[in-house]
Formats: C-alpha cells, sequence, structure tokens
C-alpha cells in the first residue's frame, strides 16, 4: 500500500452507480475526518485573499471550499469523475458559487495548461508519483510550494489494524504497510527535485455515528477496491468490522485517533 488516504481507485471493480455512491460516501462521510489537516496546512502557509491554490487528488472539493473560505482563487484537479461531479456541486452549483473556482478532470499539467501558476499546490489526498512531480516542478517557477501530505507512524493511526485488512486480503504479505514510512514524503520530494522546507504532524480522529458508518466511509477511500476483488465483498465486511469493533463505544459510535503528516517541498 502506499502512503496516504486515497492512492487507488478502481471503479472497474464496482459499477458506475455504486462508485457514484462511494464517491458521496467520501464526500459526505469521510472527507470531513482531514479537516484539521487541511486547515493547519493553511494556517501554516498563510493562505487567503491573493494565494492562487492547486489541489492535486481534490477529490469531492472540500479542501478548496476551506481555502476559498479563507479569500484564496481554487483550481482542483481528480481523475476520479465521481468525485469531480461532486466538487462542482460545492464550489460551483450553490446559490452562491466560489467566485475564481475551476476544476479539471486529468492531470496537473492539464490543469496548469488551463489557469495562472499557482502560489500552492496542495496533495492531501493522494501524493503524486515522483514523474509527475518532476513535471509539475518544471512547469512551476521556482520557490512555488508544493505540500504532500499522508500517514504518520502506524502505532499513532488507531485506524491501522482496518487498513492491513484492505492490504492483507488483497495482496497477502510478511511485509510491513508501506503506507506507515516515516521519512515516505520526505523521500518523495527529494526524489522529485523539490528542495525540503518543513513539516508538521496534525491529529485527525476519525469518528463515526456508528459502525454502519465507519465501514461505509472506510470503504468509500477506495483502499479496499483489490480486497473486494481478490476475495468477496462479504469477506471484506466481516473483516473490516472486525478490525473496528475495539473502537466500538458504549453509545454506539466509533471513535479512532489518528496523526497526519505532512511536508512543505519548493521548486
Amino acid at each position: 500500500m502506499t502512503p496516504a488516504l486515497v492512492h487507488h481507485r478502481h471503479p472497474a471493480v464496482r459499477g458506475a452507480a455504486e462508485h457514484a455512491a462511494r464517491a458521496r460516501d467520501w464526500a459526505e462521510i469521510q472527507e470531513r475526518m482531514l479537516v484539521p489537516l487541511y486547515e493547519a496546512v493553511y494556517e501554516r502557509m498563510e493562505t487567503g485573499p491573493g494565494t492562487r491554490v492547486l489541489g492535486l487528488g481534490c477529490g469531492s472539493g472540500l479542501a478548496l471550499l476551506l481555502a476559498a473560505g479563507r479569500g484564496a482563487a481554487v483550481h482542483g484537479v481528480d481523475v476520479d469523475g465521481a468525485r469531480l461531479e461532486l466538487a462542482q456541486e460545492r464550489l460551483l452549483g450553490g446559490e452562491v458559487p466560489v467566485r475564481d473556482a475551476r476544476l479539471t478532470r486529468g492531470s496537473c499539467l492539464e490543469a496548469l495548461a488551463e489557469a495562472p501558476p499557482p502560489a500552492l499546490v496542495t496533495a492531501f489526498d493522494a501524493p503524486p508519483g515522483s514523474e509527475e512531480l518532476l513535471r509539475l516542478r518544471e512547469s512551476l517557477g521556482k520557490g512555488v510550494p508544493v505540500v504532500l501530505a499522508g500517514w504518520g507512524p502506524a502505532e499513532r493511526c488507531a485506524v491501522a489494524p482496518a487498513l492491513r485488512v484492505a492490504e492483507r486480503l488483497a495482496e497477502p504479505s510478511d511485509a510491513p504497510p508501506g503506507w506507515c514510512g516515516r521519512d515516505h514524503l520526505e523521500e518523495l520530494a527529494i526524489r522529485s527535485g523539490l528542495r525540503l522546507d518543513g513539516s508538521g504532524r496534525v491529529a485527525c480522529p476519525f469518528g463515526y455515528a456508528g459502525m454502519e458508518s465507519a465501514v461505509r466511509g472506510l470503504l468509500s477511500t477506495g483502499l479496499y477496491d483489490l480486497a473486494v476483488r481478490a476475495t468477496d465483498e462479504e469477506q471484506v465486511l466481516k473483516e473490516l468490522t472486525e478490525a473496528l469493533h475495539p473502537y466500538l463505544r458504549a453509545d454506539g459510535t466509533v471513535w479512532m485517533p489518528n496523526l497526519f503528516r505532512y511536508v512543505v517541498a519548493r521548486t
């Protein structure tokens, strides 16, 4: 597995209707768990009026909405059409559309061709590969901050056992999970020719109204798609529920404290 909340989305594993339903579960249940991360980065980077934010892997647009609320001009890019439709609803479909908001389905280079250069690039959901970051660096001016985010150490993430279910069922292995590396974000930035300029840690607890909500939220990440294809959905649901049971509280809610990391690098 790879070091962020969502790295592999496989719509082909599911039908279009189910994929759309999972995208809405992401927008309505799971995405809000990362608000502390979004806000911490925007505060650190002094995001506000005059800032042009390019959000890579912007998903259903909550991070962009928060940046726009600070006065920033926002541009989101993603390959997932279902999530981008939800981002469009959030940013452009309300009674008061967000000014200076753009959305692109495709690559970061396609997004850069459609708008003025950004003053801040974020990759909250899925840090791009080093080749894409290299192309991004070559297309931007010198000194543009690029923020990469991902999981903290496994021992600081209560959701780790639930994520191991996906990894084990998709590809049984005795190897440690790849998503909890301590220096993976720094290594990615260096491989991409970026200059490190700081890092931070943010508590992002996952809190759900009940077990059903927790299961739907985690399934919406896409991390379990390969496990479903390798086994079957019933097996994945069973083992995921068992992994979440220790975090089920007396009032029926599910609560899991987690730590996320981010790295600030510059072109």
